[in-house]
């Protein structure tokens, strides 16, 4: 679904909590706001390491997204609680092309999906790196991963690419459908006091 069809307010914001154990997140944070803010993210050659918060705010023609890209490595996860309450959603980045990382990956997954304060919230999980040979697709992660029982939360796997873009824009437009007709959604903004739609 685009974002055009959507009947999301202008200014209303949805918060995505966007994750990984890699540095993979980042490359697709600025791929992010590449795409939605016009050529505006860094080259890939420039790309640093987040140590502690990262946030990306982006804005289409029909809603704001705000990213925050939290730091994977271990000493900074005791971090990613704090913004459990706020996250509509969780994107959860995988680098594809580091077999080795995968085990790690799945245990911090586990531990976000099965908190209490993100119970409910639309899971999109990416398989990045697409763009190099002999990676896992999003296929072979669903099967890796092998995620049972998430509490009616809607969920995705994504092949994306970080470097060209790849189905990073339809990966998006399905979080943010989800979250249109997420009763978590419903929850945060009435908490927050905002009447409509995210």
């Amino acid at each position: 679904m685009a974002y055009g069809s959507m009947c999301l307010p202008r200014t209303s914001s949805v918060f995505l909590f966007l994750v990984s154990i890699r540095l993979a997140r980042r490359y697709l944070l600025e791929k992010l706001k590449s795409i939605y803010l016009k050529g505006e993210g860094l080259p890939p050659d420039r790309v640093v390491p987040t140590v502690g918060l990262n946030i990306g705010r982006m804005e289409d023609a029909n809603a704001k997204l705000v990213f925050w890209d939290l730091g994977g490595q271990v000493g900074l996860r005791a971090i990613w609680e704090k913004y459990y309450e706020e996250a509509h959603a969780i994107m959860y980045v995988i680098d594809a092309a580091t077999a080795s990382s995968f085990e790690d990956a799945k245990s911090a997954l586990d531990k976000v999906i099965r908190h209490e304060h993100l119970r409910g919230a639309p899971l999109l999980i990416v398989a990045n790196k697409q763009d190099l040979p002999g990676v896992i697709n999003d296929e072979e992660l669903a099967l890796f991963l092998n995620l049972k029982e998430l509490d009616e939360r809607p969920y995705m796997f994504q092949a994306v690419s970080a470097y060209d873009g790849r189905g990073i824009k339809s990966g998006i437009d399905w979080l943010v459908e989800q979250m249109e007709k997420c009763k978590r959604t419903e929850t945060l903004r009435a908490r927050a006091g905002v009447a409509g739609q995210i």
